[in-house]
């Protein structure tokens, strides 16, 4: 990394503000083409833009955080947004009152709940996040409120490791894995401590990775309650499993319901046996923690393409490698469960046929 090529924070503003990203309708990313929920365009640059944009204004934020805090007050709602996302993987404290006037006063809900992800990740006092969880008027900006306080209680702020993996991005690392790759060897902590290689599966076993948003995805929950109901049947054809996901352990770890369990407003919508009953002795596979998306990135990815739910997330993934570590499936989803189902993972591997149509777009659950 060579901090001394880091542009300004005017010039990282400056790129992000003239970058036209898709339009956001009440929290959810709207593809200008088909007029529906996600972005289906695989070659958009909105994740690639955005994620950049953070890695400059963490690398710039080690040396120069109050050049970083003064872009709260942009005009530009995605200048504000990532330069609250950059000030939380900071933990940069003397951002505290700035991040709780935009969690308080900022017109709109993405920059609000990133503000409130922010207080989580630097450990403020727990008011700063408790009074918005009860009058902010977005549903999932108290989520995300919710969310901040618990983890405020508990003195589990974000990890050092994030900036250090923001820092380290190089943008030379991004690709898109295609069918026919090999798959890039990788490893990663899952929400245990325990470290996980893709390199110590292969030669024995058909390898399954699924990337998911985060715990308020009710695709992400339905995904695991199917994972937790198979696990004989991964077991008989000798597939190994692992979910990751793009945030720091405790996000990671609340999704693998290993910290309190929010209300959910999809939870009647989902199977009698809510997962979360299930959870986290009966996650059997890795829940792995890809911080900064290093790993995403080069797999294809794009972090934090679109807002789902007031947060910027990454485009989901779900790609299926053989024991001789080439890539058989590589499915890249516009995000609104419009990828395999578990089922039909196992229907692929069961009959050796790697294909899949996905349904056409639709608008999410707004």
């Amino acid at each position: 990394m060579n901090t001394d090529s880091t542009p300004s924070a005017q010039a990282i503003a400056e790129r992000v503000a003239r970058h036209a990203f898709a339009p956001v309708d009440n929290g959810f990313t709207v593809d200008p083409e088909t007029e529906t929920d996600g972005v289906s365009d695989l070659r958009s640059e909105d994740g690639r833009v955005r994620t950049l944009a953070v890695r400059d204004l963490v690398r710039l934020g080690m040396e120069a955080p109050a050049a970083v805090r003064e872009l709260l007050d942009h005009e530009n709602k995605h200048v504000r947004q990532i330069a609250a996302m950059a000030l939380g993987v900071l933990r940069a404290e003397a951002a505290v009152e700035p991040l709780s006037r935009r969690l308080r006063d900022d017109p709109d809900p993405v920059v609000r709940s990133q503000a409130a992800i922010a207080l989580g990740q630097i450990g403020t006092p727990p008011d700063t996040v408790a009074a918005p969880l009860e009058t902010d008027d977005h549903a999932d900006v108290r989520h995300q409120c919710a969310v901040a306080l618990d983890r405020i209680q508990k003195h589990a702020p974000v990890e050092p490791a994030v900036a250090e993996q923001f820092a380290a991005l190089e943008e030379s690392s991004f690709g898109r894995v295609q069918e026919g790759d090999s798959a890039p060897p990788f490893t990663l902590a899952d929400t245990g401590g325990d470290e996980w290689s893709l390199s110590s599966v292969l030669g024995e076993k058909t390898v399954v990775l699924i990337w998911v948003f985060a715990d308020w995805c009710p695709v992400c929950h339905k995904e695991f309650y199917s994972l937790i109901k198979r696990q004989e049947r991964f077991r008989d054809l000798d597939v190994a499993v692992a979910t990751l996901e793009c945030h720091d352990r405790y996000r990671s770890r609340l999704m693998a319901g290993q910290e309190f369990r929010p209300d959910y407003w999809f939870a009647e919508n989902l199977p009698s046996e809510h997962p979360h009953d299930l959870y986290p002795d009966g996650i059997w596979w890795p829940h792995l923690i890809d911080r900064a998306a290093t790993v995403g990135a080069r797999y294809g990815i794009d972090p934090w393409q679109y807002a789902v739910h007031s947060e910027y997330v990454n485009r989901p993934a779900t790609l299926i490698i053989d024991p001789e570590g080439i890539v058989r499936l590589a499915h890249f989803g516009t995000y609104w469960g419009d990828r395999p189902s578990i089922g039909q993972i196992l229907r692929m591997i069961e009959t050796d046929t790697y294909e899949f149509e996905a349904p056409p777009p639709r608008r999410g659950p707004h």
